[in-house]
């Protein structure tokens, strides 16, 4: 398929999903606990770059998702300036009136260099070997530049994500988010992280896990109903079943279909790169299994898939609903709704 022809499909796609996907945007009472409307959502979006375009947030508020996950932008170097708080206080509330979870998109198992806590004197690291500060530890394994998994265990680390006055958790506090969305759970299974755990004597799951409870208890402590929802490592829960208690959703990508990092909207390598059916770690089954373990726990499931075919978007959709959980269908970049 030509490009031409990919971006007229995913508009066709959009247009042909928007009633299922986008529902009637009833949203809850306006009293309901957020664990309630959490609960509740049938559909939801989620976008991490382009929100200080014009007519990104208004396209946004003119949206029915019932849940959006968005980049809170100020914590980006040269956009200090952006209105989150604004931009939260809007979008919490539906076209008709209803209530919307707005959550903010934080990367926890990863530094990124183009954050305003990354301090001009740190060095990157390589594939081969550590940065300084010495908690970077690697580049990312898919391909994203500017993306270092790091020692999240680190006190260092802790306090930019969580345990200190300015950190992630406390602008995302300040700018009125309803929760937080926690990138790079995986990190507890990277090679360069299982490497520096072994070095330091740290169980990297048990370590994500008390990292995980403790940013939600550093939440909670100022606002009651933070909700905390982890993206990936869904094979967490296996062996460690107090990791579903520290968590109010799981959201997985790549499920049915995945694309390639550093694309821009519209590339053909942004989706349609189908996860196999089969035997095996990775495949639809094997992720179907243990995502089915959140779901016996009573915990929400959100799928995120990548695609730009009209017929692979709507497999996607068909699918996940199948299987009991809540999809979304972008393409990487995540710089718009599709």
């Amino acid at each position: 398929m030509t490009p031409a022809r990919t971006v007229l499909a995913v508009l066709v796609a959009a247009a042909a999903l928007a009633p299922a996907s986008c529902g009637g945007g009833s949203g809850g009472p306006q009293d309901s606990s957020r664990t309630d409307l959490l609960g509740s959502v049938t559909t939801w979006a989620y976008q991490i770059q382009g929100l200080d375009q014009p007519g990104a947030v208004d396209a946004l508020a003119a949206s029915t998702y019932q849940m959006l996950v968005l980049e809170p932008t100020r914590t980006s170097q040269g956009s200090e300036a952006f209105d989150a708080a604004g931009m939260v206080q809007r979008l919490q509330r539906l076209p008709n009136g209803g209530r919307r979870l707005v959550l903010a998109y934080v990367d926890i198992g990863e530094a990124e260099d183009y954050r305003t806590y990354w301090l001009p004197a740190w060095r990157a690291p390589t594939a081969t070997q550590a940065g300084d500060p010495d908690f970077l530890l690697t580049v990312d394994p898919d391909g994203w530049s500017g993306n270092y998994p790091v020692a999240y265990w680190d006190q260092r680390w802790k306090s930019i994500v969580y345990a200190r006055r300015g950190s992630l958790l406390d602008l995302a506090l300040q700018d009125g988010f309803d929760g937080i969305y926690m990138d790079w759970v995986e990190a507890y299974d990277d090679d360069a992280v299982l490497a520096r755990a072994a070095q330091e004597g740290v169980d990297p799951a048990a370590a994500m896990i008390r990292f995980i409870q403790e940013l939600r208890q550093a939440a909670r402590r100022r606002d009651a109903e933070f909700l905390v929802i982890a993206q990936n490592a869904p094979d967490l829960a296996t062996g460690h079943p107090e990791y579903l208690q520290v968590i109010d959703a799981i959201a997985q990508e790549d499920v049915h279909f995945r694309g390639e990092a550093d694309t821009a909207w519209g590339d053909p390598e942004s989706g349609d790169i189908r996860t196999p059916n089969g035997p095996g770690e990775w495949t639809r089954q094997w992720l179907y299994s243990r995502l089915d373990v959140y779901r016996k726990a009573a915990l929400p499931v959100f799928t995120v898939d990548y695609a730009l075919i009209l017929a692979d978007t709507q497999e996607s959709y068909r699918l996940s609903r199948q299987h009991g959980y809540v999809p979304f269908v972008s393409q990487t970049p995540l710089s718009r709704l599709p």
